[in-house]
């Protein structure tokens, strides 16, 4: 619910947990601040929003081996550690909202890489990321102040 709007979104396939854990597939529990915006610029223009808006690159990637110092940040790729890899040809990554889960500071094993992203299609479930349509997502974060927090309940 957003604004008094309800916005049907996908979440980890194994539904929400207070107890996430690296490759668990749940999403976590909580309320958590929105740290930033990244977008293709080849797919769209820079999404209107109060947070810190950065084009996504070709080489840009998010660590999500828990052994790596850089465990749940973004990177370059190539890199020496586990990564995901940010640009895709499918769309769910065209506009990703970074949620700052685990990350201040990570601690390794507890989860990475949780965005606020675009649903597939048929709302799949997610690895552990919230998912909206691309329309929904776009009106969310054009309205959001620079200090915004998501919760995630399991309500």
């Amino acid at each position: 619910m957003w604004q008094g709007n309800s916005y049907r979104c996908a979440l980890g396939k194994m539904g929400v947990s207070a107890h996430k854990r690296e490759g668990d597939g749940a999403t976590p529990v909580g309320i958590f601040p929105l740290r930033e915006v990244f977008y293709r610029s080849d797919r769209l223009t820079p999404p209107p929003t109060k947070l810190l808006v950065s084009e996504l690159r070709q080489e840009d990637g998010w660590c999500d081996d828990p052994d790596h110092p850089n465990y749940n940040k973004k990177v370059v790729l190539p890199h020496t550690g586990r990564c995901e890899e940010l640009w895709r040809d499918e769309a769910i990554y065209d506009v990703i909202v970074v949620i700052g889960y685990n990350d201040d500071p990570p601690i390794p094993n507890k989860g990475s890489a949780i965005f606020l992203h675009i649903a597939r299609e048929d709302y799949e479930p997610t690895e552990g990321c919230v998912a909206l349509k691309r329309k929904g997502l776009l009106e969310i974060i054009s309205e959001l102040p620079p200090d915004s927090q998501i919760e995630i309940s399991e309500h």
